[in-house]
């Protein structure tokens, strides 16, 4: 077991707050988007100040893209903060959503971390939208979430918002089942210079860096993270633990600013480059015979620019254009038995003398990613019980890889969306919103709608009622993948099939295989009862938000995608039906929080009865319930000592997923002093895991149970 060390320099002077209490009333500017305490127009004007009536209600952007109390938004939005975050002594960013109830969070493969909400995936989280700073941040061609090239560093996050339920009516297709929107923290509220080195067991190594500067014309913070670990302990192989080559290696470098023109405008400015390596192991990640290691090789950047203008306190917009691309580059070296590939040798190159004699060579999954997103939003507050915004939305995904495409392709999809806040009467609140969207994946266009009525029994209670519809498109490679290999550096005899293309359909069953068939969108049709309430105690505020859903899934793409079977189809309906419930308790200087999520799913088969055995088909229906948990939460407590401690204490579990349990409780005691001109904070954190079995996979061990991390810091 290893130790951390971390330091943080800063020039900033904001002591910390005292009360949780006092910061729950701050949530309201909080909740815009990033950096819009500076960025949007007239920030200062009544738009933005908190109305007195509601000054103790968490407010949220992301469900509507309109700013929501809670007792006005329609459906329901977990809020982590970011301090919230650092308190509870989280290693990274994936571990956050732990606290939202209803996901769940694991890893595949070689430490390769996963979250769903509400399962539905195999490993792949194709159905959940995660957005940075209003940014798409999954990738192009494979809808999927590279958690661990995420350029988003824990201490720039001012909050994340997760909106727990269909919101394609707002965000389009990707945001199935929930939308994850990470909000950083304004330039402004950074100024200074910031430096933080972690260092913790199983080699857990994370350092950050950030200088910045705040005028009244503007404000800018450069920052770096490293992020490191070596992953897991050991993986089994033939009933004994053997070495586990599965760590990652990161270095994030991001660039935020703000430029404000006058008091109706400004310009946000973002940039961000990433670069590492992602340690795949070969026996276990490892494909076609693979004899070295398929790392990842990974390389990043993304550009974003955000216009925001105003012509009235009660009428702003905001212009955004972005370019993101993600490389990446993956090469292992193959030796497969060479009678295999004999028959395949032009009659005029030399046959292999010796029997024995393998086929060696290198293969490769590079890919290549990009995506140009440009968006036009328009809010209008009609009066204050009247609100509108809508939108106008494009994007092109382009993709660039050998083996999965054969060469290069895009997707275009563009979009139109709106939602109306109306209030006809103190006590209740209608929302009506959706999203047009056109997609060549699939060459149609679809209609995602929602509508919600909030009965508002007083100024801290709200009943919600709300239905809503989502489509997922499949991505590009479940839709029109053209997979094959050529082997490189072909070594004798077998130099004739240098560069030769072997394509995948030629390995699968032509019997079972759907490879090159057209696939059909999913759709969700959702129903939700949720209640939001807090009450007023002796110094203290409690506050309950309680879901009840009931969804359909419909023509879900269920099946097996690798090299050597290929069956996926739109042949799975689901029935979703369940609760969730998330409390909070906050004296001064005290924190106490509670999830829980339970989750009941039936699945049936609904595709070509001839086309799969029984076992089969039920395997089919069984793959989107790998991630599904029936009963998952968390338990957190954050106190404040005299002498400037802070203690926190959380457990998560998860019950179960693949026959295995999660439970793991977390230990932090921190030292933070504020001081005029400084600030330092010591902290020890300790992650104990309670379930001896691995989670998720029994590959994924950790043989140390006590895991331990030291943080140090010191801020001027």
């Amino acid at each position: 077991m290893s130790v951390s060390t971390r330091l943080q320099l800063s020039f900033i002077n904001l002591p910390r707050r005292r009360s949780f209490r006092y910061a729950l009333m701050l949530l309201s500017a909080a909740c815009l988007p990033a950096h819009a305490q500076v960025s949007d127009p007239l920030m200062s004007s009544e738009i933005f100040a908190l109305d007195s009536e509601l000054s103790e209600l968490p407010e949220v952007l992301t469900t509507t893209r309109l700013r929501q109390s809670k007792l006005k938004v329609p459906g329901t939005t977990t809020i982590l903060t970011g301090d919230m975050i650092r308190d509870l002594g989280i290693m990274n960013l994936v571990e956050a959503l732990r606290l939202v109830p209803g996901m769940v969070v694991g890893d595949r493969g070689s430490t390769n971390p996963v979250a769903t909400y509400h399962g539905t995936s195999q490993y792949e989280q194709r159905r959940l939208q995660v957005l940075i700073d209003g940014r798409t941040a999954y990738r192009a061609s494979l809808a999927d979430v590279d958690w661990l090239a995420m350029p988003v560093a824990l201490e720039n996050i001012e909050r994340i918002e997760v909106s727990r339920g269909p919101n394609s009516a707002a965000y389009g297709i990707n945001a199935f089942l929930g939308t994850v929107n990470i909000i950083t923290r304004s330039p402004d509220d950074t100024a200074g210079v910031e430096a933080y080195a972690a260092s913790g067991s199983r080699g857990y190594l994370r350092t950050f860096t950030s200088v910045g500067d705040a005028n009244p014309d503007g404000s800018w913070r450069l920052s770096y993270e490293k992020r490191k670990s070596n992953g897991f302990d050991s993986q089994l192989e033939g009933g004994e633990a053997v070495p586990f080559h599965d760590g990652h290696d990161t270095n994030n470098f991001n660039f935020d600013s703000i430029v404000k023109i006058d008091n109706r405008h400004s310009v946000d400015f973002r940039a961000g480059a990433l670069e590492g390596v992602n340690e795949e192991d070969k026996d276990k990640s490892g494909k076609l015979g693979a004899v070295t290691n398929p790392d990842i090789l990974m390389d990043d950047y993304y550009l974003q620019v955000r216009f925001n203008g105003a012509t009235s306190r009660n009428h702003f917009y905001h212009l955004q254009a972005s370019y993101q691309n993600q490389k990446r580059r993956q090469r292992w070296t193959i030796a497969i038995p060479g009678d295999v590939f004999s028959s395949l040798l032009p009659p005029d190159s030399p046959f292999p003398s010796d029997p024995d004699t393998f086929f060696i060579a290198d293969l490769n999954e590079d890919i290549e990613e990009s995506r140009q997103e440009f968006e036009l939003q328009d809010t209008l507050l009609v009066n204050p019980d009247l609100k509108l915004v809508s939108g106008l939305g494009y994007r092109k995904d382009t993709f660039n890889s050998e083996t999965f495409f054969n060469g290069r392709g895009n997707n275009y999809q563009s979009r139109v969306f709106a939602n109306v806040e109306y209030s006809p009467a103190r006590w209740v609140t209608f929302n009506a919103g959706g999203n047009y969207e056109k997609t060549t994946t699939t060459r149609e266009g679809y209609f995602s709608p929602r509508a919600a009525t909030n009965f508002i029994f007083n100024d801290n209670h709200a009943l919600r009622f709300v239905y809503s519809r989502a489509v997922r498109t499949p991505d590009a490679f479940e839709q029109d993948p053209d997979w094959s290999y050529r082997p490189a550096n072909v070594r004798p005899p077998f130099t004739a099939l240098e560069g030769v293309r072997f394509l995948i359909e030629d390995l699968v069953d032509p019997q079972t295989s759907t490879l090159g068939e057209d696939l059909d969108e999913e759709w969700i049709t959702s129903r939700e009862i949720s209640y939001f309430g807090q009450f007023h105690l002796d110094n203290a505020l409690f506050s309950m938000e309680v879901r009840y859903f009931n969804d359909e899934l419909d023509d879900m793409i269920s099946g097996v995608i690798n090299e050597e079977e290929w069956t996926i189809d739109n042949n799975v309906d689901l029935d979703q039906e369940g609760f969730e419930i998330e409390t909070s308790l906050e004296f001064p200087g005290t924190m106490l929080r509670a999830t829980y999520g339970y989750l009941d799913q039936d699945g049936r088969y609904t595709g070509d009865p001839t086309g799969l055995s029984q076992s089969d088909q039920q395997y089919t229906v069984d793959l989107l319930g790998r991630l599904s948990a029936q009963h998952s939460g968390s338990l957190a407590w954050i106190q404040e000592f005299p002498m400037d401690l802070t203690s926190s204490v959380a457990y998560y579990w998860t019950n179960e997923v693949r026959n295995t349990r999660f439970e793991r409780a977390d230990f932090r005691l921190a030292k933070r002093v504020d001081a005029p001109d400084y600030s330092y904070v010591l902290a020890l954190t300790m992650q104990h895991y309670l379930n001896p079995e691995a989670w998720m996979s029994p590959d994924n061990r950790i043989e140390d149970h006590n895991q331990f991390f030291i943080e140090a810091g010191i801020r001027f």
